[in-house]
């Protein structure tokens, strides 16, 4: 496999495929790289060079028992940019990879982004706090937190029901989309994704989000039951300056899989412009 070493030792395993500009893509929880195959396959024939890795206690990466919070997360992202010595890269983030992207951005500063892609993303906070009332409740990340520790694995074949949204009364559901998602996420580790929950959920990224200066997409379904979107990208493109909000009507959290060709659409036409 190929993998890169961190400062701390952990071991962050990514796919590299093709070749031109590079497009870096970093996954939502509880999943891994695999998330972006097809954003990844779709723009590789297009004549890039895609990278995806598995964030740190996700899929094939070490399952370090510290280090999982939105600052490490950043730096690891870093080190996979620096060591691959990447440039005039478009970064892509899905869910907690928006918050991932998000945190690299306002911790780094690099010039080696171009453009930045958040899709779905946790940005700009999702916990409601007094000064961000317009949060969601911390009752449902606690709930997200006991259906983990309870049982991991029936909480995630749960759970993609709805970030599919095959829950849905006129849903046409993949039961090998969802077999992949369980698949993924149980790849993971349990201490890794536990921590993450807070990581994702109690994060607050709205400076980062102000020192976004390159042109930047953000998309989001209206039908997403994970992140609303009133919560996440209607707000986290009011706060990126200039950004392109892209809303695509009654689409779930997951619509990379279920709308793929419509996402990737979207992706090639904002890199090529």
């Amino acid at each position: 496999m190929d993998t890169i070493t961190m400062k701390d030792g952990a071991k962050i395993y990514y796919k590299d495929w093709g070749t031109g500009r590079p497009v870096v893509f970093c996954h939502g929880w509880p999943l891994s790289a695999d998330a972006w195959d097809a954003q990844m396959l779709f723009l590789a024939n297009h004549g890039y060079r895609v990278i995806a890795h598995d964030r740190r206690g996700h899929g094939r990466s070490s399952q370090t028992f510290t280090g999982n919070d939105m600052d490490t997360y950043a730096d690891d992202l870093s080190t996979l940019i620096e060591t691959l010595d990447l440039k005039d890269i478009t970064l892509v983030g899905h869910s907690t990879g928006g918050g991932e992207v998000a945190r690299y951005v306002g911790r780094h500063a690099s010039p080696r982004i171009a453009k930045a892609v958040l899709i779905s993303a946790v940005t700009p906070m999702m916990l409601k706090t007094d000064d961000n009332p317009e949060g969601a409740p911390r009752e449902i990340f606690d709930g997200i937190r006991a259906g983990v520790l309870a049982d991991r694995a029936q909480f995630y074949h749960d759970f993609s029901m709805p970030f599919y949204g095959y829950n849905k009364p006129d849903a046409k559901i993949s039961q090998g989309v969802r077999d992949s998602f369980w698949q993924q996420g149980m790849m993971g580790s349990l201490a890794s994704q536990y921590q993450c929950i807070k990581a994702f959920s109690e994060t607050d990224f709205r400076g980062d989000l102000a020192k976004f200066t390159f042109p930047t997409l953000v998309m989001q379904g209206d039908g997403d039951q994970i992140v609303p979107i009133t919560v996440g990208s209607l707000r986290t493109a009011k706060l990126v300056k200039g950004a392109t909000l892209k809303v695509f009507p009654g689409a779930p959290h997951g619509l990379c899989t279920t709308l793929a060709d419509q996402v990737n659409a979207e992706l090639l036409a904002f890199i090529q412009a």
